[in-house]
């Protein structure tokens, strides 16, 4: 998969939800150029964020990776 496209669908979901890049950089608690390279592939994205970006768009990690179509979250277990 060509770098521009790997995270494509982070740069979908901001736009659908009206953020912009600096918005959710300070959701993630990091910079705006980060953030940037994030969404077009030159930085991989760690773990624990993207957690916090599924979390923070109530969708599931293989969602955002692209590796499903289904955007609903996986069922959590229950404690």
């Amino acid at each position: 998969m060509r770098n521009e496209t790997k995270y494509r669908r982070l740069r979908d979901l901001r736009v659908d939800h009206d953020f912009n890049q600096t918005q959710i950089a300070k959701v993630l608690g990091c910079t705006q150029t980060c953030y940037s390279n994030y969404e077009i592939g030159l930085r991989d994205i760690p773990t624990d964020t993207l957690i916090k970006l599924a979390t923070f768009y109530n969708t599931s990690i293989d969602y955002l990776l692209g590796l499903t179509d289904e955007p609903s979250p996986y069922p959590r277990k229950k404690k």
